[in-house]
């Protein structure tokens, strides 16, 4: 291998780094493994080829191929998703969401989007973030009671603010999301809608999650979590707003597109539309359910109560324990997860009172309901013992077990 040659440094990087992605229990919600195929045109020769513009529109000599693979990646992008127009060079979903603000509002207008603390995401309107310097946010939350999205109390917001867009998406609500009432309150409201389904983008794919594409002015996702392709962005429209959503983009905000990227992204396409990827994404929702039902079980608290999705959101209000806490402790136990804000959360985001699980990982993986039942006994046991150092060797000993029985997508094909 020539970068363990020319860099051993970095190459031991990576390596340690494949070594722990095959011994720990991924339970990130927002991460995956992309398969050896996808990784391979992300890593090809691709890499070398500056692209600026647009397929047949470059403003580069030797884009033949390049335009090919762009081509071939929003014809795919299309199709799975049944969109009028697609975009597949945003780098990222924070740019994909930017681009779709610089189309369908102006600076200063007012959005209406659901608050960080209550699930959001930051490109939706936080104040540290550009959306919500740019634009003046006004936030709806969820029901104290239920940990849901009250759709009457969201169509009163927007009749009081009147909103140019209406923004919907999360980063933690483990529920359906209702995009024809969204769009419902949009129209009585003249606003656009914008949906970032970034989370969902797999399940939206598969069937398994209601689409928004019929409903949603423009679509933002990300191609690396659910839906298994390489880090990036992808912005989906109606026909109408494509001109616009590609010159926010290039030249608006940003360069040459990541041809590797967009490359691998076609591929993720490619393995999104074939027969398996269904039961894949339909084995997501099951274990996610699963997994919040043993839980439940265990003693644990939900909030919402379960899950319709991949993602499950641990209250730990009960069990005095911080978010920080439950997340260290857990690594410790070769489990890994992140701390997360709850709605009304009193902690501050670097502690929180919640932690976030996701499935899709380790669907990809292989596991099922009964590895399921069993992780989330292991977590209730490591939470029940903090710092008990024996124990997280012991919960160890049964991850590194468990982990033996399931190959790791692009790592030990």
């Amino acid at each position: 291998m020539s970068l363990a040659r020319i860099d051993p440094q970095i190459a031991g990087i990576i390596l340690d780094e494949e070594r722990r992605q095959c011994s720990s229990i991924n339970l990130i919600a927002s991460e995956n493994y992309a398969s050896l195929a996808v990784l391979e045109a992300q890593g090809s020769v691709l890499t070398n080829k500056y692209a600026e513009g647009y397929p047949g529109r470059r403003y580069y000599g030797g884009c033949r191929n390049a335009d090919q693979a762009e081509e071939i990646a929003l014809h795919r992008a299309k199709d799975l998703f049944g969109a009028e127009y697609a975009n597949v060079q945003a780098y990222s979903g924070s740019i994909a969401n930017m681009a779709a603000y610089t189309t369908l509002i102006n600076y200063g207008d007012t959005i209406l989007s659901m608050a960080l603390d209550q699930g959001g995401h930051l490109t939706h309107g936080s104040p540290i973030s550009f959306s919500g310097k740019l634009y003046r946010p006004v936030f709806y939350g969820l029901d104290r009671e239920t940990g849901q999205i009250d759709y009457d109390e969201v169509e009163r917001m927007a009749v009081k603010n009147m909103p140019r867009l209406i923004v919907v998406g999360s980063s933690s609500y483990p529920r359906i999301l209702d995009y024809k009432r969204f769009r419902q309150i949009a129209d009585r409201v003249n606003a656009g809608l914008l949906v970032d389904m970034a989370h969902e983008a797999g399940l939206i794919a598969a069937g398994v999650h209601p689409s928004p594409i019929p409903y949603a002015d423009v679509a933002t996702a990300t191609t690396h979590k659910s839906l298994r392709g390489p880090r990036g962005g992808l912005i989906l429209c109606r026909a109408k707003f494509g001109a616009s959503i590609d010159r926010s983009v290039f030249p608006g905000l940003q360069g040459g597109p990541l041809m590797h990227v967009i490359a691998a992204k076609a591929v993720a396409f490619h393995e999104a539309k074939q027969p398996h990827f269904i039961a894949y994404q339909q084995a997501v929702v099951e274990n996610a359910r699963i997994l919040a039902d043993r839980l439940l079980a265990e003693g644990m608290h939900l909030v919402t109560g379960g899950t319709d999705n991949h993602r499950v959101l641990v209250d730990l209000t009960p069990t005095s324990i911080t978010g920080k806490t439950a997340e260290s402790a857990l690594s410790q136990a070769n489990i890994v997860v992140n701390k997360n804000a709850i709605p009304f959360d009193p902690r501050p985001p670097d502690l929180t009172s919640g932690i976030r699980l996701g499935t899709p990982a380790l669907t990809s993986r292989g596991f099922g309901t009964e590895e399921m039942a069993r992780i989330a006994q292991l977590i209730v046991r490591v939470l029940s013992h903090i710092g008990d150092e024996k124990l997280y060797r012991e919960v160890r000993l049964e991850v590194e077990e468990m982990n033996r029985r399931f190959p790791t997508p692009g790592i030990d094909q």
